[in-house]
């Protein structure tokens, strides 16, 4: 895509704006004034209320960028997305870089810790058997699903929203039919040639995330000319293709891929520039939670010492107008959005 719309110039309010100065985000709790015109490689500024000047391929992004996003239906749930949510990280794996394989032989205590994330606020459990982290093992399918299954089957008698966090078309399958809800594909389809398949008869949503190269594990280090534009390119890209297989565009998350195979200076510029995004028409999911670029920008800060980090990306994401979060510290987190929540109610009202 040559022209690419960014929102920028939030304003607290509409209610003291003249007719048309402002858009809604995505039908949820931001208003902005401005779109920042990234084109052949130049930036400038316009504001919203001239965005028909640019022509009808910038009239469709604004359509995109400001319609509201069809919920989610999770089973009997629903999952509006008018404000940010949370999405719990729940990993059953020896060797997560984040919680040390605490549940990885427990099916039990692996559900117990789910439902009290959802206890906490969570909206949804995202359940992953396989690390995704630089350098882990591959995990054999059979191996993962025998990981997942048992945990899937009692969040799902539980009432829990469950996604399934995994590259492998059988994991997908098996999770599905013990009841998860959600397929999250750090590949976005691509690593197993069956996957979309899985994921086009079992008419469920589905987590499209970047990474440079799906199909060999998401790390590897590449030259972008512009990691904002780039990303969308490529989402875009992907979205055309699952949609023309079968996939609504409706039941389609979309994730930039914090971490993976992006540098530190790439990944503050697309947290920086996340509601560039919402062009795509899609939910968008932020996964950045205990990420390494908190240690890098805090004096190699370890894992388990970056909540802080962990929640000032969060609530970036919120104030980008991100619909899920996905993170580890669910309760933390839940707090910090509802004081978030609590301030732009009182800012829509003029105070």
């Amino acid at each position: 895509m040559s022209l690419h719309l960014r929102p920028v110039q939030f304003v607290d309010t509409p209610v003291t704006q003249p007719d048309g100065a402002v858009a809604r985000l995505a039908g949820g709790l931001q208003w902005f004034a401005a779109y920042e015109v990234i084109e052949a490689g130049r930036r400038r500024t316009i504001p919203v209320a001239d965005v028909a000047t640019l022509g009808e391929s910038a009239v469709r992004l604004h359509a995109a960028i400001t319609a509201p996003r069809p919920p989610l239906q999770l089973g009997e749930r629903v999952l509006r997305l008018d404000q940010p949510l949370v999405a719990g990280i729940l990993n059953v794996t020896p060797d997560s870089f984040s919680d040390g394989g605490r549940h990885s032989d427990d099916p039990a205590a692996a559900a117990a810790a789910g439902v009290d994330m959802a206890a906490a606020g969570a909206a949804l459990i995202d359940l992953g058997g396989e690390s995704t982290r630089p350098g882990a093992a591959q995990v054999w399918e059979g191996d993962e699903i025998a990981r997942v299954v048992p945990v899937v089957e009692r969040l799902a008698r539980s009432g829990t929203p469950v996604s399934i966090d995994t590259r492998k078309a059988a994991v997908m399958d098996a999770a599905l039919a013990a009841g998860a809800h959600i397929v999250n594909d750090v590949s976005a389809l691509l690593w197993d040639d069956r996957a979309l398949d899985v994921v086009v008869r079992a008419r469920c949503p589905v987590v499209l995330m970047h990474s440079p190269d799906p199909k060999e594990g998401g790390h590897a280090r590449t030259g972008y000319r512009d990691v904002l534009t780039d990303v969308f390119d490529w989402l875009d890209a992907r979205i055309a293709a699952v949609v023309a297989a079968g996939i609504e565009r409706s039941r389609i998350v979309v994730d930039p891929g914090i971490g993976f195979g992006k540098t530190l200076a790439e990944n503050l510029a697309l947290i920086n520039g996340l509601a560039i995004f919402h062009g795509l028409g899609c939910p968008i999911m932020l996964g950045a939670s205990r990420k390494r670029m908190i240690g890098a920008l805090d004096n190699e800060a370890p894992v388990d010492a970056r909540l802080g980090g962990s929640l000032a990306l969060a609530l970036k994401g919120a104030e980008a107008g991100v619909q899920l979060l996905r993170v580890h510290d669910v309760a933390a987190t839940v707090q910090a959005l509802r004081i978030w929540r609590g301030l732009r109610d009182r800012a829509l009202v003029g105070g």
